[in-house]
């Protein structure tokens, strides 16, 4: 485990993450086929949100059970928050919202989201 900061794009939104990082989830459902995420899951307790909560805006769609959470002004999508069937909460990072982070050696694991 590491702690990795990320940000939005215009940097209103800062956060660290205590992930092992080894692997992201890439899911071609409509959600983030169109945005292009790169997803790592961890518990919501390992996220936390240094700077911008109140910049953030929250996007829901379909159940209704994930808030998919993006900064108002650059409108860049750095988590989203969820819980799991277990009823633990827990938080889907963007990989790409994380500095430092070569995306290239990371393991893709890919989820057919469109089809579950």
């Amino acid at each position: 485990m590491a702690l990795h900061k990320g940000s939005c794009h215009c940097g209103k939104v800062a956060f660290e993450v205590e992930t092992g990082l080894d692997q992201v989830i890439e899911c071609n459902c409509s959600h983030c086929s169109r945005k292009g995420y790169l997803l790592t899951f961890v518990p919501r307790g390992a996220l936390n949100v240094v700077r911008g909560e109140e910049s953030l805006s929250t996007y829901t769609f379909n159940t209704h059970t994930i808030e998919h959470r993006f900064c108002a002004t650059c409108g860049c999508a750095p988590f989203g928050e969820g819980t799991k069937p277990t009823g633990e909460a827990t938080a889907a990072i963007n990989a790409r919202c994380l500095e430092d982070v070569d995306l290239s050696q990371l393991k893709t694991i890919t989820v057919d989201g469109r089809n579950f």
